[in-house]
């Protein structure tokens, strides 16, 4: 009898942020949802039909649903903007640099299917520049998070931040990585692995495949060191400097432009404090019009793809 191996249960995010959005709702009467016509693609149906007067969808009118939230938290409320983040990052960028950052409003961006998960779609909805255009705007703080309890984790600090924050949302199902009692704070990764060859740093969809080229190195008697970079900023410099210096070689991995994002962010880090192999793994350009799955593998964004680049890094390392 042939063995199967058993894959690990995979979770929708998005129903995890609508569930907590809506426990956070019940007990502060300050949390409100703005939308653009998305309510069913940000699983926002439960949180409207039970606070039918705290979701306002403004229609498909991006710049708009970011102008009402910004009145809306200056006026005392706590507004979760949910809708597609390519929309929301490249057709409110005015918006969110005026009306929120620059003014420090407390509202929550929250970016839906990010990445390349509305793959079939094409280039127009593709997200591929949010990281990169969101770390361009000063002030605001970006959470990419990994799992199903980490996005909760992040709807539970967004809305008690006091701070604007944009927060990813991803599309397509991931299981869970974060370990039981892990803190959750700005400035900080999660070291899922440790390792002293090689570090590989992901976010968001990514950390699980991080894990698993972990795996595929370790079998090839290479140790990998695997972070989760929930807070891309403020990014943890520490925990980034001192893979630079304790493993020799970084990998960073992520759903999105490899410039501007967060391997621009590791990169910048380790040129400054010391300067070590790095491989960026993303999406180099527009990408093509496929699949999800389709694009993660055309751009070797698996896990055999992440052990490769390591071994590339590797072999750039002075011994």
């Amino acid at each position: 009898m042939t063995s199967v191996t058993q894959q690990p249960a995979r979770y929708d995010c998005r129903a995890d942020f609508a569930e907590e959005l809506a426990k956070l709702a019940r007990t502060d009467d300050r949390i409100v949802a703005v939308c653009n016509d998305s309510v069913g693609s940000s699983n926002l149906v439960g949180f409207r039909d039970e606070f039918p007067d705290r979701l306002i969808n403004v229609g498909i009118a991006e710049q708009d649903m970011v102008g009402v939230a910004a009145g809306l938290a200056n006026a005392g409320f706590v507004p979760f903007v949910s809708a597609a983040a390519p929309f929301l990052t490249g057709r409110a960028m005015e918006q969110i640099k005026a009306d929120i950052a620059y003014t420090g409003r407390h509202v929550v961006l929250c970016g839906q299917s990010p990445g390349i998960a509305y793959g079939e779609l094409g280039p127009t909805h593709h997200s591929i520049e949010d990281l990169s255009w969101m770390r361009a705007v000063s002030g605001l703080e970006i959470i990419v998070p990994a799992d199903p309890s980490e996005t909760r984790a992040a709807v539970r600090y967004a809305a008690s931040s006091g701070r604007p924050v944009y927060l990813r949302v991803p599309r397509f199902k991931v299981p869970t990585v974060t370990p039981d009692g892990a803190p959750f704070e700005p400035g900080r990764a999660t070291c899922l692995a440790e390792g002293g060859d090689v570090t590989l740093i992901a976010v968001g969809t990514m950390v699980s495949r991080a894990l698993d080229a972990a795996g595929l190195l370790s079998a090839d008697g290479i140790s990998a060191r695997v972070l989760n970079m929930a807070f891309v900023e403020p990014i943890d410099e520490a925990a980034v400097i001192a893979a630079a210096r304790e493993t020799g070689a970084v990998v960073t991995v992520e759903e999105g432009l490899v410039s501007g994002g967060l391997g621009a962010a590791v990169a910048k880090l380790v040129a400054e404090h010391h300067p070590v192999p790095v491989r960026m793994l993303g999406v180099p350009g527009f990408a093509p019009t496929g699949s999800a799955d389709f694009l993660l593998d055309h751009f070797g964004l698996h896990a055999e793809g992440i052990r490769d680049a390591a071994r590339q890094a590797l072999g750039q390392v002075r011994r």
